[in-house]
């Protein structure tokens, strides 16, 4: 199985190369639906997170009012961190048990959509890093035109990430989406082609059959 790691820092257009290279045959893995799962009600990280910033973090329903510690966080790199100290090892804990279901289902191509990848040093964990990567001006606009963020919100959860920089010097394909959906596509489904490439030449050759001897 050809292990795939997609990364972007955000309004980069990360999610929508995953969903194509889900309608185009990959198995996903969306590290937010894990992150989702692992402080879902009831879960020993979401009474980590209450303990430690207070009630006010649940919705009336019970649920993690995802706004507010959005908003308690960001702007403070030591209660970020403090966060991903929770949460991160219940994600990576869900991860290993979608692979684990992957590779037993016979899957050839499995993509972990994965935004904190390098932060959190998990390239070595995959065979090809996919970064999708857009000027920052046009993932400051997105998340405040499309998304609704304030400017400064916007601006502070841009900051909280690794330079794109940095991430583009170590990533093995750099998908460019700073024109329209349909060049992003167009870039999405080269990849998947050579994607198909790589888990092919990996796949082992099959048995050759001996030949039965012949009957005296």
């Amino acid at each position: 199985m050809l292990l795939v790691g997609l990364t972007g820092n955000i309004a980069s257009g990360k999610s929508t190369a995953a969903r194509r290279l889900a309608e185009l045959g990959a198995t996903l893995v969306d590290a937010d639906e894990l992150a989702r799962d692992a402080v879902r009600a009831g879960t020993p990280a979401l009474a980590q997170i209450v303990e430690r910033w207070g009630p006010e973090m649940l919705a009336p329903d019970g649920t993690l009012d995802r706004a507010r510690l959005r908003a308690r966080v960001f702007d403070h790199p030591a209660e970020l961190e403090a966060l991903n100290a929770i949460v991160h090892p219940e994600v990576g804990r869900l991860r290993d048990e979608a692979l684990a279901a992957a590779r037993a289902a016979g899957a050839e191509i499995l993509v972990c959509d994965i935004p904190l990848l390098f932060e959190r040093n998990l390239a070595g964990d995959f065979d090809v890093i996919v970064l999708v990567d857009a000027p920052r001006e046009t993932r400051l606009a997105r998340l405040t035109a499309l998304r609704g963020l304030a400017e400064r919100e916007a601006q502070a959860m841009i900051a909280a990430q690794m330079p794109a920089e940095l991430k583009r010097a170590r990533a093995d394909v750099v998908l460019e989406n700073g024109g329209t959906p349909e060049e992003l596509q167009a870039q999405v489904d080269a990849l998947w082609a050579t994607l198909q490439e790589r888990a092919a030449a990996r796949a082992p050759a099959p048995a050759r059959l001996t030949p039965a001897p012949a009957a005296p």
